[in-house]
């Protein structure tokens, strides 16, 4: 564009009535430049994509999140071969799995359009039991499994293709696991088990893609407070662990030698005022590792905490209504929205997450049946 300019300014040699003409015309032929300009870069902008799983109706939908007013936008809706539930993406956002929980138990792997963020299915294949989450190694070459019937998590390998190899790791674990992911360098990975009140302690040998147990090999919590879910705090020092029967929220310490947990704090997510029998479902950390949200079928509530960057302690914004039993929600990438979906109402819920943590619910769209699992990927171009 300064080279327009510079043709202007020697234009300025010309006679007073052609100085203006050309300046006139360069003036247009720089405006057009600049809204040329304008367009290619709203093109070139990234692209927030949510997934969503709905189980009764057997699909997943596509949808895209306007980060500017926070609506959404339907783009497309799959069919599967099952009930759909817990979804994974892969770190480089290449592929998005989402496990079966019906017979025959397998995950459908899905190609990610880099351009528009469709889906394109790439095949479905096995997996040793009905899974209550899946997740991928940050290495993306890894599917980790946790069977909440099975009593057992698993380690299957993907390949460059997105296929999903059988399982060559089962390992028992106390009852009921609902997830294993691994930390943030690799190096690690925790499991909860619901059943057995204890967060599994695992060495994730990367070049060989196998848990080994860790001595101690878990972490006792509280008798009946039923861990399910756990998210990692961006700094890597920290866990926080979601339990599903008492709807404490823990945070733990994580040893970076040794690879152990140990407990540091615990609040409540539920409303003082409620009375009910909690049901504790999600929980996820913004990007920056300012917030906690965290989601409750019991109460139908998101609750949002404040992180110390000290010493990882939460502490508690507020309670805002949720989606009627809200299994899964979300953080986008940005940091800008929560999205939960109602898993009785077939509804999805957009909130906007401000400065200081408070929720703001922005707009309400229908999405499948039993709706339970979001997942949000940030687009490049």
């Amino acid at each position: 564009m300064d080279g327009c300019f510079k043709k202007m300014d020697r234009s300025l040699l010309s006679s007073p009535f052609a100085r203006t003409v050309l300046a006139w015309r360069l003036w247009q032929a720089c405006l057009f430049q600049i809204m040329l300009a304008m367009t290619m870069t709203s093109h070139a902008q990234s692209r927030t994509m949510v997934y969503v799983s709905n189980a009764q109706s057997q699909t997943i939908s596509v949808a895209e999140l306007d980060l500017n007013t926070g609506f959404l936008t339907p783009l497309q809706t799959l069919d599967v071969k099952g009930a759909v539930m817990p979804l994974a993406v892969m770190p480089d956002a290449q592929f998005l799995f989402a496990a079966l929980r019906s017979e025959p138990y397998a995950v459908a792997s899905f190609a990610i359009d880099s351009q528009r963020g469709l889906l394109r299915h790439v095949g479905d294949f096995p997996l040793p039991d009905s899974m209550a989450s899946i997740a991928v190694d940050r290495s993306g070459r890894v599917l980790f499994g946790a069977s909440y019937g099975g009593h057992v998590v698993s380690v299957s390998r993907i390949t460059p293709k997105g296929e999903v190899q059988v399982a060559h790791q089962t390992v028992p674990t106390p009852r009921h696991p609902h997830t294993l992911k691994a930390s943030l360098d690799n190096r690690l990975a925790f499991a909860t088990s619901l059943g057995g009140d204890a967060v599994l302690q695992f060495k994730l040998d990367a070049d060989k893609q196998v848990l080994t147990p860790n001595n101690p090999s878990e972490l006792t919590l509280p008798k009946g407070s039923g861990p399910r879910h756990l998210a990692f705090h961006p700094n890597g020092a920290w866990i926080f662990v979601l339990d599903e029967l008492d709807a404490h929220v823990h945070t733990l310490q994580i040893d970076q030698l040794g690879g152990t947990l140990q407990i540091i704090a615990s609040v409540s997510s539920l409303p003082q005022t409620f009375q009910g029998t909690p049901s504790a479902a999600d929980i996820h950390i913004t990007p920056d590792g300012r917030f906690l949200i965290t989601s409750d079928r019991g109460s139908n509530t998101l609750a949002s905490f404040r992180v110390d960057a000290a010493n990882g302690r939460l502490s508690t914004v507020g309670h805002w209504p949720s989606e009627d039993q809200p299994r899964g929600f979300n953080i986008d990438p940005s940091g800008q929205y929560v999205i939960e979906v109602g898993q009785r109402s077939g509804m999805l819920r957009v909130h906007a997450l401000l400065p200081d943590g408070q929720i703001s619910p922005r707009g309400r769209w229908p999405v499948g049946s039993g709706p339970n699992w979001v997942e949000m990927v940030q687009l490049r171009p």
